[in-house]
Parts: C-alpha cells; structure tokens; sequence
C-alpha cells in the first residue's frame, strides 16, 4: 500500500508542479489564479505561488525517495498541503468565488465541490501512506511493482479528476 500511495501523490505532485513552471504560460495563469482566487495580498501573490510550487516539488521528491522517514515525512506534508488547498477552496466557494483551478495546468472548469472532494481523496491517500509507511512488513518486489502501477495509473486518473467528472455529467437539455 505504501508503495501505490507514494507513487499516487507523487504523480500528482510531479504533475501540478511541472504543469505550474514548465512555460512561461503555466506560470502566468497560476499567478492569475491565485490573484482571483482573492485570498493572497497583491505583494505576496509570487513568493506564495513560489513556496506553493516548492512545496510540491519537495512532497513529490520526499515520496520517490525509498526511505521510511522520507515517506512520513512526505506523506505528512502531502496531507498538510492538500488541507490547506481544500480550505483556500472552500473559504473562495463560500464567498462565491468561482474562479478556474489552476491545479493541474489551464482549465476553464470553475472551483466546485468536485475539487474539495478530490482534494479528501488525496488526504486520505497521504494517511493511508502514512499508516502504511509506518507498518512494519517485508518487502515483496512482485506486489510492490504492482501496487506502484495501480498507484502511478490512479495519480493519473486524480490529475484528469475535472474531466472524468465532466465526461459522466449529465447535459442540460
């Protein structure tokens, strides 16, 4: 389970990450989101999409690091950030701020409940790893690689959360 956790967070740590730096672009429309989403001061909106950014970086790193204490503490702050993302979500949702994710690179979708329940999915993958990380067990290669599949397909699958969600949506008539 451990494994499959890691590898989870990790490609949706990785994913947000790269999505937010890998172009000019990204970047800007990250730093826009954040400036929408009302809840940074003007000033502080960069150094905050920097420690943002960072942070995931750091997460995805501490989780692809086969060490028990990276685990924890990766999966530790794996859950602390996705905390804080699903109250800067829902204060914006509860002051009726809609503005777009910027999560996972541009998307037009609006901040809705969909993004705090994927973001309570996360938390408790980042538990789930930690508790496994924690237990004691042998490690078998056959399971871990396949875990580390089940796990690697799923981050991809929570990084397309919106569209999947959008895909099974029923149209208004």
């Amino acid at each position: 389970m451990d494994v499959a956790c890691r590898l989870l967070l990790a490609a949706v740590f990785v994913t947000a990450a790269w999505t937010k730096v890998s172009g000019k672009a990204g970047w800007a429309a990250f730093v826009g989101s954040l400036r929408q989403l009302d809840q940074v001061p003007g000033p502080l909106l960069r150094p905050a999409a920097f420690a943002v950014v960072a942070t995931e970086i750091v997460v995805a790193v501490l989780l692809l690091v086969p060490v028990r204490v990276a685990g924890w503490i990766g999966f530790a702050l794996a859950g602390c950030l996705l905390l804080s993302f699903t109250l800067v979500i829902g204060r914006a949702l509860s002051r009726g701020n809609r503005a777009p994710c910027r999560c996972f690179g541009a998307s037009s979708t609006p901040l809705g409940p969909i993004h705090i329940v994927r973001n309570l999915i996360l938390v408790c993958v980042a538990v789930l790893g930690l508790a496994g990380a924690s237990a004691p067990g042998a490690f078998e290669v056959p399971y871990a690689l396949l875990a580390g599949v089940a796990g690697l397909v799923a981050g991809i699958l929570i990084t397309a959360f919106e569209d999947l969600v959008a895909l099974f949506k029923p149209t208004a008539r």
